[in-house]
């Protein structure tokens, strides 16, 4: 009898083990390829339909997961004030996951529960039934700034304005136009995603990109920022050294002449000293100081800057080009922003943030934290220095040559009667047949105490249009920061 007992005892046990080793199995070391399975439908829905973690700024929610009661998915994403944050979020759909650009990609293994270091979460989810949640993640922006943004662009423009904290890093608004409501993505309608969908893409809406970080364009004469550095770090100039300022150059290797814009004041002077030259945004001194200087200088330049690099924000953000150049002629326009050369709107805001910091460049950040559903702190990103450009020494006479470009020159819109702004202005040919320009204004304020750079730029305008919004947008955008 007692063998009897004993024989089911352990046949009972036995029994026990294998099937909690099977399911151990399933539940923990099998689970990602049977939920990835695409036969596994009942997965697939749930998964996409789970508690997304919401996103937040001031703690405020601008992307959250709120429980669906007509819909064969569990939750259902809804953006708050999504035209603010379309770019900066992108958005989530069941038909497609999470769109290419945005925080709802860059972290979407967070923002999921998927991250390893949500594993617990996970596991503690099996035994207990309850649905793991999403981790919060806090964006470094400031609600009201970004709001400003957004009142400053006109709907019929494609412009972007990013403010940045030049000491840290910190994003504190990244606002591009034309925008969207990323609501009408987030739907659970296969028909209705389809349709949306191609109705904003024919309004010429960006969908799979966030222009301020994923479109380079041509910076204009913005990028002498880059071809300064390069003439002063080469011990030949000083911004006090004078230069010949001729009206236009012919271009070696070539049948093109470059001129200085006729409409400046470029041709009050056919020699000036170079802080002169600067703050007017002549062509032709830069032009050929570049050819002098050779394309080795300009190149180590722009990539102390940032260019040639891509990065993670934790977006993506392409990288801005400085490309070998084929010819003298090709330098010389590569010098004044045109030729192959191109910037995002973020690269030349970390041109100017990094003379706003003596010459040190920081990483910009777009995160402040991520928080699990508990609310234990999972990240915390620091300020992080991404390269020291310049010693302070230089810094501090482009700071000098961008005040000039305010006070006496191409910049005066961006003239406040509370501090002195520092700025480079560009206007860039797009080389198409439109009439239109890419127009720029870059720089930081205070510039006896730098705290804040401000980009803006608009792509496609007419001449007199962008000259007129980016310096004035600028100084809104600045004296508002700073107020506060």
């Amino acid at each position: 009898m007692n063998n009897a007992i004993r024989h089911t005892w352990v046949v009972s046990v036995a029994l026990f083990v294998s099937l909690f080793a099977a399911l151990s199995l399933i539940q923990v070391v099998f689970s990602d390829e049977l939920d990835s399975d695409p036969r596994n439908s009942r997965q697939i829905i749930a998964d996409a339909g789970a508690p997304r973690g919401p996103i937040t700024v001031e703690g405020t929610p601008i992307a959250e997961s709120v429980p669906s009661d007509h819909s064969q998915y569990d939750y259902q994403r809804v953006y708050n004030e999504p035209e603010l944050y379309s770019h900066v979020t992108g958005f989530f759909s069941v038909m497609s996951g999470p769109s290419p650009a945005g925080i709802e990609s860059a972290l979407n293994e967070e923002i999921s529960g998927h991250s390893d270091s949500q594993f617990f979460d996970r596991i503690t989810a099996l035994f207990t039934g309850e649905t793991v949640m999403g981790a919060q993640v806090e964006l470094t922006l400031d609600p009201e700034l970004q709001r400003l943004a957004y009142d400053q662009i006109p709907n019929d423009q494609r412009g972007t304005i990013i403010v940045t904290d030049l000491r840290t890093g910190d994003i504190k608004a990244m606002m591009s136009k034309p925008s969207y409501d990323t609501n009408e993505l987030a739907v659970h309608s296969g028909t209705a995603f389809q349709e949306n969908r191609e109705r904003l893409e024919e309004e010429g809406v960006h969908l799979n990109y966030n222009v301020a970080v994923n479109r380079p364009i041509f910076p204009g004469s913005s990028f002498k920022l880059v071809t300064a550095l390069a003439m002063l770090e080469s011990g030949e100039y000083e911004p006090d050294t004078e230069l010949e300022n001729p009206s236009s150059i012919d271009l070696p290797q070539s049948d093109r002449t470059l001129p200085n814009f006729a409409a400046g004041n470029c041709a009050q002077r056919g020699q000036a000293e170079l802080n002169w030259i600067f703050a007017q945004s002549c062509n032709t001194p830069f032009a050929e100081a570049a050819m002098e200087l050779g394309e080795d200088s300009l190149q180590e330049a722009a990539e102390a800057y940032g260019w040639n690099e891509a990065m993670r924000i934790p977006v993506y953000v392409d990288a801005s080009r400085f490309p070998e150049t084929t010819s003298d002629a090709e330098l010389a326009l590569s010098s004044i922003g045109q030729a192959s050369v191109t910037a995002t709107p973020l690269q030349m805001n970390m041109a100017a943030a990094a003379i706003g910091n003596g010459g040190t460049l920081m990483k910009p950040q777009l995160v402040d934290t991520v928080r699990g559903s508990d609310l234990q702190i999972l990240s915390n990103p620091e300020p992080e220095v991404l390269n020291e450009v310049m010693d302070e020494s230089t810094a501090d006479e482009l700071n000098e040559m961008m005040v000039g470009v305010v006070e006496e020159g191409t910049g005066w819109r961006a003239d406040s009667g509370r501090f002195q702004v520092a700025a480079k202005t560009g206007t860039a040919e797009r080389g198409d047949d439109t009439g239109t320009y890419n127009s720029w204004i870059t720089g930081f304020a205070p510039a006896d105490d730098p705290q804040y750079a401000v980009t803006v730029v608009y792509e496609g305008i007419d001449l007199g249009a962008g000259t007129e919004l980016t310096g004035r947008q600028m100084l809104t955008m600045l004296e508002a920061v700073i107020d506060e």
